[in-house]
C-alpha cells in the first residue's frame, strides 16, 4: 500500500515537472528577441516590385504580428525585426534569406595630446586649400552635448555640399542646435527599446543628446574646435582642442544606459554611409567571430567600399593576450599609450617612507596630520573583499581613516564613494600585477591617489605589520616632460590576433591616458549618479580615448590628400609610428615595465608630423579584400554576406592571407607540422605592393630581427620610383627553426630613400 501511494507521488510531481517545464519552454518560444535579417537581393523573385515590398512578405510569412525595425541599404540588403525563437527558425528556412543573426550588446571602450604629437608642426605642412574644413568625422558613440565651447563654429565656412544628413530633434534637442561645426546628429535607439522597453525620458534623453559624456568626449577628441582656458579643476589647464580643428562632425548616438546594440549601430553605419561622412569613429565594441557573422564588420566593409576610413578601439581587455575586439583587416584598430602629463598626489607613510600616484581630487583638503591607515580586506563584511565594493566596508572600522581598495571589480571612483559612505576620510587605491605601474587619473568624491604596483604593495605590507599604521595624502596638481613617455597603458587590449593570425593587430597606439576633451552637462566628472558636480571637459582614460585621436588624424590627412583612400591613409598613419624612445630604446609596456612588442603596439605610436609625408604607401581596395576572405576558405553565400554581392573564388587563382596588402606581418608558425628542423626548416613567402605617393626616389630596404634563427630575404632589395603613384612590388621570405610553442619574436623591415622611412613590424609566433 506504501509503494503504491509513493508511486502515485513520484507519477504526480513528474507530471507537474513536465508541465512547468512544456510552460518554460513555451514561454522561451513565445519570448522576443531583436535579429538582423540578411536578405539575397539579387535574387528577389520577379512577382515583387521592389526588395521593400519583398522584406515585408517575408516576414509576415512567419509572423503576423512582426514589424519591421530598420531597412538597411549600405551594410546589409535586409532589415532588423523582433521574432521569437520559433519564427526566427522558420524566416531562416525561407527562400531568399541568407541569415538571421540575433541582436549582439556592444560596450563602450572607457589639453595637451596636440603638443604632444607635435601638431603645431604641421601648420607649415598643411596645404593651404582649406580641404580639412570639408572633411566630416562621424561619431558613433553616446551622442553630443552641442553646448560646448569646443562646437564652436567661428571661422568656418559654409557646410560641405557633400553633406547630406540631417540634425534629429527630439524633446531636448533642436535643429538649431547644430551649425556649421556640428553639422549633422542622429539617434538610433529601436534596438535598445526592443531589449529594455521604451526609454525613460526623465533618465535618458530620446535625442542625439549625451547623457554619458563618453560621446561628447571622443567627438571633441577627434575634431573639436580649439578652446582657451579649458581644464578640469584646473587640471591640465590650457587651450583644448582636437585633432583635426576645422573639420566638421557628425554624431550619431547609438549608446545608452543598458549599452549598445548591433541593430542600432548598423543603422547608423548605414546613415553615416548615406550622409557622406569622410571618416567613422567608433569607441565601442564587443565579442570575436567570423567576419560573416559580424554585424559591425559587415557594415564598416560597407563603409570602406565608400571611401570611408573607419578607426575603432582595440579594447580595455589589456594586459591580457589576445583581448583585442575589431580586428577586421578594412578596420584601423586603436591600441592606448601615455603623454608626457600627469597628476601627481603623495602619499607619506607614518614609518617616513613617500609614494608617488596620481589624482584629480580637488576638493576639500586632508588634514595635514597622520590619519590611521587600514587594508580593505581587514574592514570589510566580508575578509576576501578587498576592492571596496558597494556597502561592504564596516562604518566602525573605517571612519576617520585611509582606506586602501585594490584597484578592479567596480569602477575606480566608485570605490571612494564607498569609503566616503563609510565614513573614511581618504582612500589610496592599489595596483596589482594586472595594472602594473599604470596609473589612470580619476576625479575622486574624497581624498585619494592610485599607486602603482610596486608602491602599493609595500604600503600594504607596512599597513599589516606597524601597530599603529598613519598616511597623510597630498596632492601636486599638474606635471609636464613625464619620461618616458609614451608607455602602453596596461589597460591597452593585445595581441594576437585569434581571429585572423596572419593578420597583426592593433595597428598603432595613440594616446589614451588621461586625456582631457569636452563632457556632458548631464553627469558629473565620474559618471556617478551622486556626482553633482558639472563640468565642460573632463579628464578620463580608455582605448575609447585613443580611438578618436587616430580618426581626427586620418581626417588631417584626408584634408591633406583627398585622393587618398582610407588604406593608404591608414599605412601612412602605421608606416610613421615610431617604436622606439630618441634615446633608441624600445617603448615600454607599464603593465610589465619591460619593452613593448608589436603585439602590444602594433606598428607604433603614431607620428602626424611623419604620417603626412610618408613616401609610400601600401593601398587596398576592395578586391584586395575580397580575395583576403577568398584566403579564408569564405565560400560565395559567406562572402556576400559580408560585401552584399555576388562574388565566387576563382579555383584557379590560389588565396593566400599573406598576400594581402597589409602595412605589417604577422608570421605564425605551425610547431605540430614538424617542420622547423635544420635539415627541414619552416618557410613562408609574403607578397607587397608599395605605391609612391611622393617624389620620384630610389628606396633601399633594411631589416632588423631579434633572433639569429629568423631569415629574412626581402627581393628586390632596391625599388626606384619615377612618378607619382607608381607601384612597385616585393615579396618578404621568412624561413625559420623550430621554436618552443608559445615562442614570440620580432623583427622590422624598413624602406627609405634617406628622406623617408617606411617602416613595417613583423611578429612571428609559433603554435
Amino acid at each position: 500500500m506504501n509503494m503504491l501511494i509513493f508511486k502515485c507521488l513520484q507519477m504526480a510531481l513528474l507530471l507537474v515537472l513536465s508541465s512547468r517545464f512544456t510552460i518554460a519552454e513555451k514561454k522561451t518560444q513565445h519570448l522576443k528577441r531583436t535579429y538582423i535579417i540578411h536578405m539575397d537581393k539579387f535574387n528577389m523573385p520577379a512577382s515583387f516590385d521592389d526588395h521593400l515590398q519583398w522584406y515585408d512578405s517575408s516576414l509576415k510569412s512567419v509572423s503576423d504580428t512582426a514589424e519591421t525595425m530598420y531597412t538597411y541599404k549600405h551594410v546589409a540588403h535586409g532589415f532588423s525585426t523582433r521574432l521569437t525563437t520559433q519564427e526566427a527558425d522558420l524566416l531562416t528556412k525561407q527562400p531568399g534569406i541568407l541569415s538571421v543573426i540575433p541582436d549582439v550588446r556592444y560596450e563602450l571602450h572607457t589639453t595637451r595630446t596636440p603638443e604632444f604629437l607635435g601638431l603645431e608642426k604641421t601648420i607649415t605642412l598643411l596645404p593651404s586649400s582649406g580641404k580639412q574644413s570639408e572633411v566630416i568625422v562621424g561619431v558613433i558613440d553616446t551622442g553630443v552635448w552641442p553646448e560646448l565651447k569646443s562646437f564652436d563654429d567661428t571661422g568656418l565656412g559654409p557646410v560641405p555640399k557633400s553633406w547630406k544628413g540631417e540634425c534629429e530633434t527630439g524633446k531636448t534637442f533642436n535643429s538649431s542646435n547644430c551649425n556649421k561645426k556640428l553639422v549633422g546628429a542622429r539617434f538610433f535607439a529601436k534596438g535598445y527599446e526592443a531589449a529594455f522597453g521604451p526609454i525613460d525620458e526623465n533618465t535618458e534623453s530620446k535625442s542625439p543628446r549625451d547623457d554619458d559624456g563618453h560621446g561628447s568626449h571622443t567627438s571633441t577628441t577627434a575634431a573639436g574646435s580649439a578652446v582657451a582656458g579649458a581644464s578640469l579643476f584646473g587640471f591640465a589647464s590650457g587651450t583644448a582642442k582636437g585633432m583635426a580643428t576645422q573639420a566638421r562632425v557628425a554624431a550619431y548616438k547609438v549608446c545608452w544606459l543598458g549599452g549598445c546594440f548591433t541593430s542600432d549601430i548598423a543603422a547608423a553605419i548605414d546613415k553615416a554611409i548615406e550622409d557622406g561622412v569622410n571618416v567613422l569613429s567608433m569607441s565601442i565594441g564587443g565579442g570575436l567571430t567570423d567576419y560573416y557573422k559580424d554585424t559591425v564588420a559587415m557594415g564598416t566593409f560597407a563603409a570602406i567600399e565608400h571611401g570611408i576610413l573607419v578607426s575603432s578601439s582595440a579594447g580595455n581587455g589589456g594586459p591580457s593576450k589576445a583581448s583585442l575586439a575589431n580586428v577586421a583587416p578594412w578596420i584601423t584598430t586603436v591600441g592606448a599609450g601615455t603623454i608626457d602629463r600627469d597628476f601627481p598626489a603623495y602619499i607619506t607613510l607614518g614609518n617616513g617612507n613617500r609614494y608617488n600616484g596620481v589624482s584629480l581630487y580637488n576638493g576639500k583638503l586632508p588634514p595635514n596630520s597622520p590619519l590611521p591607515l587600514v587594508y580593505a580586506a581587514n574592514v570589510s563584511q566580508d575578509s576576501s573583499d578587498n576592492l571596496c565594493s558597494t556597502d561592504s566596508l564596516i562604518p566602525s572600522k573605517v571612519s576617520g581613516k585611509i582606506v586602501i581598495c585594490d584597484r578592479g571589480g567596480n569602477p575606480r571612483a566608485e570605490k571612494s564613494l564607498v569609503v566616503k559612505r563609510a565614513g573614511g576620510i581618504g582612500m589610496i587605491l592599489a595596483n596589482n600585477q594586472d595594472y602594473g605601474e599604470e596609473l589612470v587619473a580619476d576625479s575622486f568624491l574624497l581624498p585619494a591617489a592610485a599607486l602603482g604596483e610596486k608602491a602599493s604593495n609595500e604600503i600594504k605590507k607596512y599597513a599589516s605589520s606597524a601597530p599603529n599604521p598613519t598616511a597623510k595624502i597630498a596632492f601636486g596638481g599638474t606635471r609636464f616632460g613625464v619620461q618616458p613617455s609614451p608607455v602602453v597603458a596596461a589597460f591597452s587590449s593585445r595581441g594576437p590576433n585569434i581571429l585572423t593570425p596572419k593578420i597583426l593587430k592593433p595597428d598603432l597606439i595613440a594616446p589614451g591616458v588621461n586625456i582631457l576633451a569636452g563632457w556632458s552637462g548631464k553627469v558629473g566628472p565620474t559618471g556617478l549618479s551622486v556626482d553633482t558636480r558639472h563640468v565642460s571637459f573632463n579628464i578620463i582614460s580608455g582605448t575609447s580615448m585613443s580611438c578618436p585621436h587616430v580618426s581626427g588624424l586620418a581626417a588631417l590627412l584626408k584634408g591633406a590628400h583627398p585622393e587618398w583612400s582610407p588604406a593608404a591613409i591608414r599605412s601612412a598613419l602605421m608606416t610613421t609610428s615610431y617604436g622606439t624612445y630618441k634615446n633608441g630604446q624600445t617603448i615600454k609596456d607599464v603593465a610589465t615595465g619591460i619593452p613593448a612588442t608589436p603585439l602590444d603596439y602594433g606598428s607604433g605610436h603614431v607620428d602626424p608630423v611623419a604620417a603626412l609625408d610618408p613616401g609610400l604607401v601600401y593601398d587596398a581596395t576592395t578586391d584586395d579584400y575580397l580575395n583576403f576572405l577568398c584566403a579564408l576558405n569564405y565560400n560565395s553565400f559567406q562572402i556576400k554576406l559580408v560585401a552584399r554581392r555576388e562574388f565566387t573564388c576563382d579555383k584557379r587563382i590560389k588565396y593566400r592571407v599573406e598576400d594581402l596588402n597589409y602595412p605589417s606581418f604577422s608570421v605564425p608558425f605551425d610547431t605540430a607540422s614538424g617542420r622547423g628542423s635544420s635539415h627541414n626548416p619552416s618557410i613562408v613567402q609574403y607578397k607587397r605592393i608599395l605605391t609612391n605617393v611622393g617624389a620620384p626616389s630610389t628606396y633601399k630596404v633594411s631589416v632588423s630581427s631579434q633572433s639569429p634563427l629568423d631569415k629574412i630575404v626581402v627581393e628586390p632589395q632596391t625599388l626606384s620610383f619615377k612618378e607619382l603613384n607608381e607601384k612597385k612590388s616585393y615579396t618578404v621570405t621568412f624561413t625559420s627553426h623550430s621554436m618552443p610553442s608559445g615562442t614570440t619574436s620580432f623583427a622590422h623591415l624598413e624602406w627609405s630613400d634617406g628622406k623617408h622611412k617606411v617602416t613595417s613590424p613583423i611578429a612571428f609566433s609559433w603554435t
